[in-house]
């Protein structure tokens, strides 16, 4: 079994994805929170708690991440700026309708999903099992709340 320091010091690549996914995570969980705070029209209800229901999960999902890449020794740079050089999830800007909130969400939880098992498939060619099963776990989640937001753009 290969120890803790040589899996995230093969070419890094474990411990920069994780950090990816938490900058990612992190853009995400306040582009959904703001949504909620500004969400208007005939929607207003199912998305203003739609809305929370996905911040709150990335939040919790913040820590977990960040608390993976501790316990493989790395820093974390918590600041929105190092974030936004890393992260293709990208802020929201000025207002926009309800359902263009919903289909940027939706995007970008694909892309989370994508990038998640991506890190999942680097973390099993290195063996690491436990960042495996947390990519592999909010993937999941990634991609329920995507066909949740997809599901308020069907007619």
């Amino acid at each position: 079994m290969r120890s803790t320091q040589n899996i995230i010091h093969v070419d890094g690549g474990i411990s920069r994805c994780l950090n990816i996914a938490l900058a990612e995570t992190s853009i995400e969980t306040l582009k959904a929170q703001n949504y909620h705070w500004n969400v208007t029209g005939p929607m207003f209800g199912p998305l203003h708690t739609l809305f929370q229901e996905i911040y709150e999960d990335h939040f919790r999902a913040q820590d977990d991440l960040a608390e993976r890449l501790r316990a493989l020794g790395e820093f974390i740079d918590g600041r929105y700026s190092e974030y936004l050089k890393v992260s293709a999830v990208k802020e929201c800007i000025g207002e926009i309708p309800a359902l263009k909130m919903v289909r940027t969400l939706a995007d970008d939880q694909r892309l989370l999903s994508d990038n998640l098992n991506k890190l999942a498939q680097t973390a099993d060619d290195l063996r690491d099992v436990v960042t495996h099963d947390l990519a592999i776990e909010r993937a999941a989640v990634h991609n329920k709340f995507e066909w949740m937001l997809r599901a308020h753009l069907q007619d």
